[in-house]
């Protein structure tokens, strides 16, 4: 298949745009696309954001603005690139309804640093692609790969909407948690996978093994187990990884802690060696960035116990597709299904595997 043929490059598309461009946002993924701007000559014309986000202060050398005062100076004719991710059904709304009435597209950069996703990097990995696809157990698994591409290469909420499910899909008809789950989550947070998957279970599992790095989630992790839990449960403050070993880590508080080049000293463990051969039949990844060295540490598990597997495939541009190579590497028995769930940009987009 012609990846390449599916959409036209967004950067390609600004860099040629003669209206105005406004950026919708701040922060992080604003500063990613700025860079991305400098580097391709795309020159941005102002910044705004929500109107209870608005408070007198500028951003990258720009006052940040209204949207009615955007369109009071340059009028309705404008691009605007939403530069923030979220998952909150009024603020999806409210990036639905731009995106009705304007030009709106949402460049995909990724979460940590990594390859651009652009034309160019589609040509280098267009056959790991290719056999990625011819993989997935589901027309709805292919459906989101190509809508996946289709986005990441144009910016278009559309491909997002168009593919997007319910968690509640994917853990009916793929993961169909029991009230026996030896349940591994690599990435814990605060406990709300742990708590996710209980609302399936009616609060029963047969053990729970939790890995969270984060000094401030792991205290919040612990504290929800302490009044919640009761029976098998192993809480570990460390990151995954494929060994034990000590790591600098950027303790952020927040979903995007992540491995940095200073930061906290951090314990990293291997699922394999903290199971230490016990079994696990849900296992659970979202390590920003690191999944594939968690996969290498829980390499024996996957192989003995060939758990459920729900993974996060968007950190990284070619996790959607890597991935799935490399779980079918280690074990060819499983199928492979993907799921995007509400989010823009395309955050949430998970590969989940079964034997069953």
């Amino acid at each position: 298949m012609d990846f390449q043929s599916l959409e036209t490059s967004v950067w390609q598309r600004l860099a040629a745009e003669t209206r105005p461009i406004v950026l919708y946002g701040m922060g992080d993924g604003a500063d990613k696309i700025f860079a991305e701007f400098d580097r391709l000559g795309i020159r941005a014309s102002a910044v705004f954001a929500s109107d209870e986000f608005v408070r007198g202060h500028s951003f990258r050398g720009f006052q940040v603005m209204r949207l009615r005062e955007v369109l009071a100076r340059w009028g309705e004719d404008i691009v605007i690139v939403i530069a923030f991710a979220s998952q909150r059904p009024e603020v999806l709304a409210r990036m639905y309804a731009l995106d009705a009435r304007y030009e709106v597209v949402a460049p995909d950069v990724p979460v940590v640093p990594g390859e651009l996703f652009d034309n160019a990097f589609v040509r280098r990995h267009a056959a790991e692609m290719e056999q990625a696809f011819d993989l997935l157990a589901d027309e709805r698994s292919r459906q989101v790969f190509l809508d996946t591409v289709r986005f990441k290469l144009s910016g278009k909420l559309h491909y997002l909407r168009a593919s997007e499910t319910d968690k509640d899909e994917a853990f009916s008809s793929i993961l169909r948690p029991t009230d026996a789950e030896h349940f591994a989550d690599l990435g814990a947070y605060n406990g709300d996978t742990v708590r996710e998957l209980l609302a399936y279970t009616g609060g029963r599992f047969a053990s729970i093994t939790a890995l969270e790095p984060d000094q401030r989630n792991f205290r919040k992790l612990s504290d929800y187990a302490a009044h919640n839990l009761s029976g098998e449960v192993c809480l570990v403050q460390a990151g995954a990884w494929s060994a034990d070993t000590v790591m600098s880590f950027a303790d952020r508080a927040g979903r995007q802690s992540r491995l940095g080049a200073s930061g906290r000293q951090t314990q990293m463990r291997a699922l394999d060696s903290v199971l230490g051969g016990m079994p696990c039949t849900l296992l659970k990844m979202d390590v920003e960035g690191a999944e594939r060295e968690a996969i290498a540490g829980a390499a024996q598990t996957i192989k003995r116990y060939r758990p459920r597997l729900n993974i996060a495939a968007y950190h990284r541009s070619e996790d959607f597709f890597a991935l799935p190579l490399l779980i079918r590497a280690l074990c060819p028995a499983y199928r492979l299904y993907l799921r995007h769930h509400p989010y823009v940009p395309a955050w949430d987009t998970n590969l989940y595997a079964s034997c069953e």
